[in-house]
């Protein structure tokens, strides 16, 4: 037996091409995307498949939150998939992931089966694309912020809409959220800070 911890990635780690490797090499991989497009469907997108969205891309339909959600946690299960049908003897003894990456560990500790978990992350992505459709909101990464200097720029850069610190990643990143304009004078701000911002 050899003991394994997994660590699963969150949205943003999409990429054209992912999965693909591991769907050619591996049958338990391969299974994992033909049950993933039977269980997941598009229509928005003429019917194309969650393998094709990950194999294929384009890479700008692949970062809509409704597809990279449900495609990033498929990529990790059959990942998963492969390393076990390689390596029988893998125990995990422990998951965790980053957001999104919640769920594959879940799905890994054995919280939900394969297909349960898709269809719950289908949906997280599905109402998280269409409350962002409907916001004026954005994000703006901050890259060497604490947290005072993010509360500090929040604080200058709202002038009365919403502006918060949303997403404290790692020691250096802070992502803030809010209103657009708000997002707009944030970057603005953090250039006098002497803080990098991306939006």
């Amino acid at each position: 037996q050899t003991h394994a911890v997994f660590l699963c990635p969150g949205q943003g780690a999409q990429t054209t091409g992912m999965g693909k490797a591991w769907a050619e090499a591996s049958p338990a991989a391969a299974s994992r995307f033909a049950t993933a497009d039977e269980v997941v469907s598009f229509p928005s997108a003429g019917g194309k498949r969650l393998s094709e969205f990950c194999f294929a891309g384009p890479q700008e339909e692949l970062n809509r939150t409704d597809v990279s959600q449900p495609a990033l946690f498929t990529c990790g299960m059959a990942c998963h998939a492969a390393l076990l049908e390689r390596h029988p003897g893998l125990v995990a003894v422990a998951a965790n992931g980053l957001s999104l990456g919640e769920y594959t560990a879940l799905c890994i500790a054995g919280a939900f089966s394969f297909a349960d978990g898709l269809r719950l992350v289908a949906t997280r992505g599905r109402l998280m694309q269409q409350a962002a459709e409907a916001s004026q909101g954005g994000m703006v990464a901050l890259i060497g912020a604490d947290e005072a200097q993010a509360n500090e720029l929040c604080s200058q850069a709202a002038q009365g809409d919403v502006l918060v610190p949303a997403n404290f990643n790692a020691p250096g990143q802070i992502v803030v959220s809010g209103s657009s304009a708000a997002c707009d004078r944030a970057v603005e701000t953090a250039g006098k800070m002497g803080l990098r911002a991306t939006r």
